[in-house]
């Protein structure tokens, strides 16, 4: 009777790990944590966004005649939050070049914004705006952190479900489909260039 059992057992814990092989687990534990990272990146655009409206109102107040640029910021940052994207399209590269393009489009109005706000030492000099400054470099830190992050994650999932054993569970099991991740050489997601040569501390133009 103990024999049996133990057979019983081995060939259980032998079925298990054949599953295990095969991407049963690994799979899924993979593609959650593809999507975990999707969510800090949506996280960190999130933040962004909700930025933009002080800062927005910070440099009108102070720049009122750059009011086309501004405009341009509004409407990028409009575009941006209309363009959603759930985990579940991550692998609908149409929609996932749609969504890299309405961040990538308000990147590159933030960064116009950046240069144009230069001209004016007086917004340079006000505590309000260095804070926003600071605050939107971090952003912009975070979500170049989380996009690489997430890649770093899809890939991982990628490569899995193309592997064998695990290609097999992802297949005829899961249905898994590969995601699609930020492609660093379209160039629309770089940093506004925030200089703060010209500042001191406290925030105060030399």
């Amino acid at each position: 009777m103990n024999r049996i059992f133990a057979i019983r057992t081995f060939l259980l814990g032998a079925f298990a790990l054949a599953l295990s092989a095969c991407g049963i687990n690994s799979v899924p534990t993979k593609e959650e944590a593809a999507k975990a990272e999707w969510a800090n990146v949506q996280s960190a655009y999130q933040r962004r966004a909700d930025l933009i409206p002080n800062l927005v109102s910070t440099v009108r107040a102070a720049a009122s005649s750059e009011e086309e640029i501004l405009t341009q910021v509004i409407q990028a940052r409009a575009s941006a939050t209309q363009t959603t994207l759930n985990a579940d399209d991550l692998g609908d590269a149409e929609k996932f070049r749609q969504f890299e393009q309405a961040q990538g489009n308000l990147g590159s109005a933030l960064s116009r914004l950046m240069v144009v706000v230069e001209k004016y030492p007086e917004l340079q000099s006000q505590q309000r705006f260095a804070d926003l400054m600071v605050a939107l470099e971090g952003t912009e830190n975070r979500i170049d952190n989380a996009r690489t992050k997430y890649n770093e994650a899809v890939r991982d999932y990628n490569t899995t479900i193309r592997t064998f054993p695990d290609t097999i569970g992802a297949n005829i099991i899961h249905g898994a489909e590969p995601m699609e991740t930020f492609q660093a050489e379209a160039g629309s997601e770089t940093a506004p260039d925030v200089d703060f040569g010209d500042m001191d501390t406290s925030g105060a133009a030399n």
